[in-house]
């Protein structure tokens, strides 16, 4: 895997690189929603990947990916956070990640071109299961509510013919 010094200067930049996401974030109009979310959440969320991309990106971690992402999915439902806000705000911190990585000026031969395209390609990777696996959540979590709020009507109903 060619893209190892790439990931590795992801991580070791978390920090800064959290913080530009972050910005960048609050100031996006089309995120309105997140505006309500707290700061540290929100720094705590995408530090999380940006120092951990290696761990994320590392195969046969399925499992985690669905588990951590399905989670984050129902809590964005039930801060009311609308699904398009979840999505646009994760496809942000994957460009922006990829941004930082190209900003840097590494890619001058043709090796670590391919080291930087390989890297977008399991970066891409990534974030196509987590936004499948923060729909998926955020969809149980909806027809979790939806069934909550018609279940007092459906009683009322059964009571009735009884």
């Amino acid at each position: 895997m060619l893209s190892i010094k790439l990931v590795q200067l992801i991580e070791d930049h978390w920090e800064p690189l959290t913080r530009r996401i972050l910005l960048i974030t609050r100031a996006d109009a089309r995120l309105a929603h997140f505006q309500t979310l707290s700061e540290s959440d929100l720094h705590d969320r995408i530090g999380q990947i940006c120092k951990n991309l290696g761990r994320w990106l590392a195969a046969g971690d399925d499992e985690h990916l669905a588990s951590e992402y399905e989670t984050l999915g129902r809590k964005r439902y039930r801060e009311a956070v609308p699904i398009d806000e979840v999505v646009h705000a994760t496809h942000l911190v994957k460009h922006r990640m990829l941004d930082f990585v190209r900003d840097q000026g590494i890619a001058q031969t043709s090796v670590e071109l391919y080291a930087q395209e390989e890297l977008e390609h399991r970066v891409g990777l990534f974030f196509d299961a987590a936004v499948y696996h923060l729909v998926r959540g955020y969809e149980q979590a909806s027809r979790e509510a939806l069934a909550a709020a018609a279940a007092p009507a459906l009683r009322a109903v059964a009571q009735g013919r009884r």
